[in-house]
């Protein structure tokens, strides 16, 4: 005993034929019949290190633009006080007065052409919405990957250390056992493949070393190989291509619903923008005619204190002349800010790279406005708009996923049923290469099938889930009735307001002329002593107030026709809009 103990010590330290360290731990599954396994943990560390880095780089957010969370942290305080707004005071005199002859900043002239592609290159709000195409695109491919094959591996190691007993027999003797010590390595590996069908296959490969350390070292170890393939197929529930293919189809139903949101969204933001266009080229067209009622009450101004210095009138003239000057000032101080207003709109929703909404540029619509009368044919609008609207769509699409539902929860109310077929090869040996030959032979072969059924006893809940699909689908089809006649109405509201704006500009157009002659009597009546200043700048105020008002019938008989298209479904223009989803740059690939 002690020569062999000396024996195994120096053994221990002694190298291989390849400067290997001798490894006094006893074989694995790993080692075949060597005594060297190559895993001793001096061997282990570089492998340990790769892990760990793969393992932090794996939750390190290389994918995720914007601050980390780890970086960024809300003070509390933040969330609970709220403060105060500090303005400091200005002297009375240090507000700069309105100049209505003041240098106008820097102009950028756009067509409403522009304006469109713009938005659609550069809004934020339609880049947002179209990431949602993305989005449900990638749920559709997450659905589709389910029939996806999937590698397995198990690995187990197992030490069991038995003490020895004593039993008594009857007839009084003792028979004593001795303590048992047996390791075990179990791995296996495979493939596992899911069926449409809703069943799966599963290829399997097993190896099993056994060694039982007070047996025979004759007979030990053992190893043990078995290969395996077991099909599992359901037979009423889950069972077939139509109700596995059910998460797809409701994938597939989504990602094109969130395709309708988007071109229901690449709709709105046109016609908003066609909306800011006219109503900026109407505030500007507001300040011209503020401007041009400045420039006439100035005038009035000077010829009523010529007047006066020729002693023809009385100084009050001069005085009324005045006020209605600073009138007209005040009126241009309002247009400029509602046409600043109009363009910081237009600025933000074109999102134009160096024309922010700080940004003093002055931005004048190119388009003019073209008011023709359309043929209004009701019952063809109404049939385009049922036919065009995202909202429909998306209610349809909502409806297709409904009726799926509904079938499948009815499927989900059938009872178990699963059929299991497996055939195994099975080998054994001292070695496990005998092992193997063994089992390439095929010499032991082994059978299983297997049946199971399970019947729920009342099954309420699935006729519960059944029942809420099937009301969920009749309240969508209320829903979609209710939408219709809502379509219809804004459909026929729209076009009532594109034909009362055609009579607004008639009439307002008869309304300026008819007030343009009348400042100019009132002017002459005023140059012969008839009439006063008060007199001239009432039918002024009159007459611009009736050039703003065809300004506004001009603009609203555009925006009319823009709503109408919009309630339609459709959008203004010859040129045709193709839009496509937007992939995040720097995405996980």
């Amino acid at each position: 005993m002690s020569n062999q103990a000396s024996s195994a010590d120096a053994t221990t330290e002694a190298p291989d034929a390849k400067g290997r360290p001798f490894c006094p731990q006893p074989a694995t599954s790993l080692t075949m019949k060597g005594r060297y396994c190559g895993l001793c943990p001096a061997s282990l560390v570089p492998v340990i290190a790769i892990v760990l880095v793969l393992a932090f780089l794996s939750g390190c957010d290389v994918y995720l633009p914007g601050p980390s969370y780890s970086e960024i942290e809300v003070p509390e305080e933040e969330f609970y006080q709220i403060e105060t707004l500090e303005l400091p005071e200005a002297e009375p005199n240090e507000a700069p007065l309105a100049d209505a002859n003041e240098a106008p900043p820097a102009e950028l002239e756009l067509s409403l052409e522009e304006c469109r592609a713009l938005a659609l290159q550069n809004n934020l709000q339609l880049k947002a919405e179209l990431i949602n195409p993305t989005i449900a695109a990638e749920r559709l491919s997450e659905e589709e990957a389910k029939f996806e094959a999937s590698f397995f591996a198990n690995a187990n190691l197992s030490k069991l250390e038995q003490p020895g007993r004593t039993v008594v027999l009857g007839d009084g003797t003792l028979l004593t056992a001795p303590a048992a010590k047996t390791e075990q390595i179990a791995a296996d590996l495979g493939v596992m493949v899911p069926l449409r069908t809703g069943g799966q296959v599963i290829f399997d490969l097993a190896d099993n070393r056994y060694n039982d350390l007070t047996g025979d070292p004759n007979v030990n170890p053992t190893f043990d190989n078995r290969f395996s393939v077991s099909i599992s197929q359901p037979l009423l529930r889950n069972a077939g291509n139509w109700a596995n293919m059910h998460s797809i189809r409701l994938a597939r139903y989504d990602r094109q619903a969130a395709d309708a949101r988007a071109k229901l969204e690449v709709i709105t933001v046109l016609a908003a923008i066609d909306r800011v266009y006219w109503r900026l080229y109407a505030a500007r067209k507001e300040l011209d005619v503020r401007k041009q009622q400045y420039d006439l009450a100035q005038a009035q101004l000077e010829q009523a204190q010529r007047f006066v210095d020729l002693g023809e009138r009385a100084q009050v003239e001069v005085t009324r002349a005045e006020a209605g000057v600073a009138q007209q000032l005040e009126a241009i101080i309002v247009a400029e800010n509602n046409l600043r207003d109009r363009e910081r709109e237009l600025k933000r929703v074109i999102n134009r790279a160096g024309l922010d909404m700080q940004s003093p540029t002055a931005l004048v619509p190119r388009t003019e406005p073209d008011p023709i009368l359309y043929q209004m044919e009701r019952s063809e609008l109404v049939r385009t708009a049922l036919d065009s609207r995202m909202e429909l769509v998306e209610l349809q699409l909502q409806l297709l996923r409904d009726a799926s539902t509904v079938d499948y929860m009815r499927n989900l109310a059938l009872p178990l049923a699963t059929l299991d077929y497996t055939y195994n090869i099975s080998g054994t040996g001292l070695a496990r290469s005998d092992s193997f030959d063994m089992l390439c032979n095929s010499d032991f072969t082994g059978h299983r099938l297997g049946a199971q059924l399970v019947i729920p006893i009342g099954n309420q809940a699935a006729q519960s889930r059944i029942r809420q699909a099937i009301y969920q689908r009749r309240q969508r089809l209320a829903t979609r009735d209710d939408r219709e006649a809502m379509i219809e109405l804004e459909v026929l509201n729209a076009i009532d307001q594109v034909e009362a704006n055609w009579q607004r500009i008639l009439a307002a157009r008869q309304n300026s002329i008819l007030n343009g002659r009348l400042y100019e009597a009132e002017k002459r009546q005023f140059e012969l002593g008839a009439r006063t200043s008060t007199d001239v700048l009432d039918a002024q105020t009159t007459f611009a107030n009736a050039q703003s008002a065809e300004i506004t019938a001009l603009t609203e008989y555009q925006i009319a026709l823009v709503d109408l298209a919009n309630a339609t479904g459709t959008i203004l223009g010859a040129a045709h809009i193709q839009w496509a989803p937007i992939v995040p740059a720097g995405a996980a690939p």
